[in-house]
C-alpha cells in the first residue's frame, strides 16, 4: 500500500508554552481546568508571567499537527503525512518547522510577515490541563495558499484529512475546499468537536461541515456542549454519538462514525445505528505527568491504524497506545520508536 501523502492535515500551527502552575494563577486568569479557549485581552499578560514564575518548556503543537505527528510516528514512513498552516517569520516559526520536519511530517506553513508565530499556554494542574491559545498567525491562514498548484498536489495525493474544529475560526472557505473535494473523489474526511465554546459559537460553521465528515472525533464535555447546543436535552454521551452519526451526510459513499474520548472511561464508537464501548489503558495516577495532546494523541494513534485500512477496534487500540504514552510525558510528545504491537 503506497503511503506517501496519504494523511492530509490542516490547522493552526501553535507553540506551546506549557507550565505545571498553581490554583492561584488558574482563579488569576479565570481559567478552568480541561478546557481550551482562545486568549483575550485579560489573557494578554499571562504568558510572560509564566515564563517568569514557573519552569516553562516550549514544545512544537496546535491540536491537528499533534495528531498529524502522532500519526507520522506510528506509521514509520517518511512523508506519509502533510500538514498546512499559517506561522509567522521569526524564531519560533523556525523551531517549528524544523521540528516538523524532523518528525517526517512535509509540512507546506504558510508564513505571514506581518503578524508572530501562534502561541498557546499550557497551564498544568494535578496532571489536568487548560489551553488558552493566541492564535496570532495562526488565524491568518488564507485559502489562496492552499489553492496554489503545489499545495492543492497535497490536496489530491491524500486519501485521509483530519482538520481540528479550531480551525473552524480561521478558514472555513478552506475546509469546504477539501470537504467538497473529499466527497467528490469518494476520500475520508475527518474532524473533531474540539472544544465546548466551536461548538457554541461556530455552531453555524461546525454545522456546514458536518454532512461532510465520515469520522467525527471529541470527548465527553465537548459531545455534551454540542447536545445542548442542539437541544437534545439528552447528557448520555453514548445517545449523544448515535445522534451525530446519523446527522445528515453530503455523500452517501461513506457512513458516518462518531468517536468519543472519555478520560480514563471507555472510547465511545456510534456507528450503524449501535454503540460499542472500548475500554482504554489504565494509568496510575503516579505516572500521569500531563493530558495535555492526550486527544490529539488518540486521533493520530486512530489515524495511523485507518490510513492502513485496520479494522476500527484496531484504530481504537492504536489511539488508546498513543495516548497512553503521551500523558506520561510532558506535552504531546514521544520516544524515538513507538512500540505498538
Amino acid at each position: 500500500m503506497e503511503l506517501e501523502g496519504v494523511l492530509l492535515g490542516m490547522g493552526n500551527p501553535l507553540l506551546d508554552i506549557s507550565a505545571v502552575v498553581d490554583d492561584e494563577f488558574l482563579q488569576k486568569y479565570d481559567i478552568k481546568l480541561n478546557n481550551a479557549i482562545l486568549a483575550e485581552d485579560k489573557h494578554k499578560s499571562m504568558y510572560d508571567e509564566m515564563s517568569a514564575k514557573f519552569n516553562v518548556e516550549y514544545i512544537a503543537g496546535g491540536a491537528t499537527q499533534n495528531s498529524i505527528k502522532i500519526a507520522q510516528w506510528l506509521l514509520q514512513v517518511p512523508g506519509a503525512t502533510s500538514y498546512m498552516g499559517c506561522i509567522g517569520k521569526d524564531k519560533y516559526g523556525e523551531e517549528m518547522t524544523k521540528n516538523s520536519k524532523l518528525a517526517g511530517v512535509n509540512v507546506h506553513y504558510y508564513e505571514d510577515e506581518n503578524t508572530p508565530t501562534g502561541t498557546c499556554a499550557v497551564c498544568v494542574v494535578g496532571g489536568e490541563r487548560s489551553l488558552i491559545a493566541n492564535l496570532a498567525a495562526a488565524n491568518c491562514y488564507k485559502s489562496e495558499h492552499l489553492k496554489k498548484p503545489e499545495n492543492w498536489a497535497l490536496v489530491e495525493k491524500a486519501k485521509y484529512f483530519y482538520i481540528a474544529g479550531f480551525f473552524l475560526t480561521v478558514s472555513p472557505e478552506s475546509i469546504q475546499l477539501v470537504a467538497e473535494h473529499a466527497a467528490a473523489n469518494n476520500k475520508i474526511f475527518t474532524m473533531n468537536l474540539s472544544a465546548p465554546f466551536i461548538c457554541e459559537f461556530f455552531k453555524d460553521a461546525q454545522e456546514k461541515a458536518l454532512p461532510y465528515m465520515d469520522f467525527v472525533f471529541g470527548n465527553e464535555t465537548e459531545a455534551r456542549t454540542f447536545s445542548k447546543v442542539h437541544g437534545w436535552e439528552t447528557d448520555n454521551v453514548e445517545e449523544i454519538a448515535l445522534k451525530i452519526s446519523q446527522w445528515p451526510k453530503a455523500s452517501g459513499t461513506h457512513k458516518r462514525i462518531t468517536v468519543i474520548t472519555q478520560g480514563a472511561d471507555p472510547v465511545c464508537v456510534a456507528e450503524d445505528g449501535k454503540v460499542t464501548l472500548f475500554p482504554v489503558i489504565l494509568l496510575p495516577k503516579e505516572k500521569l505527568v500531563d493530558t495535555n495532546g492526550a486527544g490529539d494523541a488518540f486521533v493520530g494513534g486512530f489515524l495511523a491504524q485507518l490510513v492502513r485500512e485496520k479494522p476500527i477496534k484496531e484504530c481504537v487500540r492504536a489511539g488508546c497506545y498513543a495516548a497512553n504514552v503521551v500523558i506520561q510525558r510532558s506535552g504531546c510528545t514521544y520516544p524515538e520508536k513507538p512500540d505498538f504491537e
